[in-house]
């Protein structure tokens, strides 16, 4: 629904624009170029806005986009939008001013320092191209915490814009420009106020780290106690952005970092299972007991309030630690299932928590475990499936692991007769 609702204030915003140019009947190709560019100028600052309202992150508000990834995507679709239209729109208004010449088309890009909303307008673009630039692929995987102090520069970026906007938005009828931009930057700024003010006083919560166990050697699970008088409110297979606070870190204090909960909503601790993949996890693996971490969330809904009966549950790799915490608590609930869990690993060496999955197993009438070792059997096919699993068409599967195995799942679950929407993934992305 969420998802929706933004793209089509996107189209909105086109269609008006547009309308509202062709309504001064632009005569000729350079009348069209100037309309084209002005167009581009307002929806490009507008999926600007909307991505920045995006950023808020408030939890709860994501599963209007179906989880927190989902509507991260849809942020960075919006950022990437905003910057191909804005890099548009001074490319086409100069085309549109070169046909008296190419000085004219320089002097619109580059007049005086005198005029600066103009220069505004620059400076706003070439920091969204700092910021946004990490984020295409085509540069490659970005270093998390440089990716981060980049998006620092969005700020900055929005408000010259808008400045820049304010002082040429003359392309609508009346004072719509205006209004336009006084609603969107009121969302833009509630999102940022949001992020960086009231979620530090009033969306984090103080938690203390109880225990750690070394699941093994590059895998640890916290065990997470309240140290003030709130506690987390969530549900199996939600995540957090926890960020640790123990000065003998070698990395990532103070930095979050989104982790799923491996614990039951009825225990009175939270659970915390993490794995070394990068300089923040693999130092958080020594943290000390005793030490302080905030927890902000929860974000995801990777199960829905009112599950189907029948499910098929396919993990791969940490990608296990969703469907741990919900075993937890259909073990704590002492219910009766019919679930059957696919776990595909390398070799049982990397099977974490498969002798604790086997015994919940043993205990929940209906639940079963079904091992898939890559080294014994090769990558995930219909026919292990179809052995395994023989009424695997009548279930509801959820999948949570690598980008590689969320995508060979997919493939083979919809060639067995599962359609589209009733397989859910999880993934983890820039978060």
């Amino acid at each position: 629904m969420g998802i929706v609702a933004i793209w089509t204030a996107v189209i909105m915003a086109a269609v008006i624009a547009l309308a509202a140019l062709v309504s001064a009947k632009p005569a000729g190709g350079v009348e069209i170029l100037d309309a084209l560019g002005r167009a581009t100028g307002i929806v490009g600052l507008v999926m600007l806005l909307l991505a920045a309202a995006l950023s808020a992150r408030v939890p709860g508000f994501d599963r209007w986009f179906g989880g927190l990834t989902r509507l991260w995507k849809t942020h960075h679709r919006l950022g990437a939008g905003s910057l191909i239209l804005l890099l548009l729109h001074p490319v086409l208004l100069s085309l549109a001013r070169a046909g008296s010449g190419p000085d004219a088309a320089v002097q619109l890009l580059f007049p005086p320092l005198s005029n600066w909303p103009i220069w505004a307008g620059w400076a706003g673009l070439l920091l969204m191209m700092a910021f946004l630039a990490p984020s295409f692929s085509f540069f490659g995987q970005p270093d998390y915490r440089r990716w981060k102090l980049l998006h620092r520069l969005a700020g900055p970026a929005v408000i010259l814009a808008l400045v820049h906007a304010w002082q040429y938005g003359r392309t609508l009828p009346g004072d719509a420009d205006k209004w336009l931009w006084l609603v969107l930057a009121a969302l833009s700024v509630g999102a940022v106020a949001w992020r960086f003010v009231f979620s530090r006083r009033i969306g984090r919560l103080r938690y203390r780290v109880e225990h750690v166990t070394a699941v093994a050697n590059n895998l640890v699970e916290l065990v997470l106690e309240p140290a003030g008088r709130r506690r987390l409110k969530y549900d199996a297979g939600q995540f957090v952005y926890m960020a640790p606070f123990d000065r003998e870190l070698s990395a990532g204090y103070g930095e979050e970092h989104p982790y799923t909960l491996s614990s039951s909503p009825d225990e009175d601790v939270l659970r915390v299972a993490i794995k070394d993949l990068g300089d923040a996890s693999r130092a958080i693996q020594t943290i000390r007991p005793g030490s302080r971490v905030t927890i902000e969330g929860p974000y995801g809904k990777f199960f829905p309030d009112r599950e189907p009966q029948k499910q098929l549950w396919i993990a791969g790799g940490i990608g296990i630690t969703p469907f741990l915490g919900r075993a937890r608590h259909l073990l704590a609930r002492n219910r009766s299932v019919d679930i059957r869990l696919v776990y595909c690993v390398q070799d049982e060496a990397r099977a974490r928590f498969l002798d604790e999955l086997h015994a919940i197993a043993e205990r929940i009438k209906g639940f079963e475990v079904i091992p898939h070792f890559f080294y014994r059997q090769g990558p995930l096919d219909e026919e292990f499936l179809d052995k395994r699993v023989p009424d695997l068409s009548e279930r509801e599967a959820f999948v949570c692991g690598p980008p590689g195995l969320n995508a060979l799942a997919r493939r083979l679950l919809i060639g067995a007769g599962i359609g589209r929407k009733r397989i859910r993934t999880e993934e983890f992305e820039l978060l």
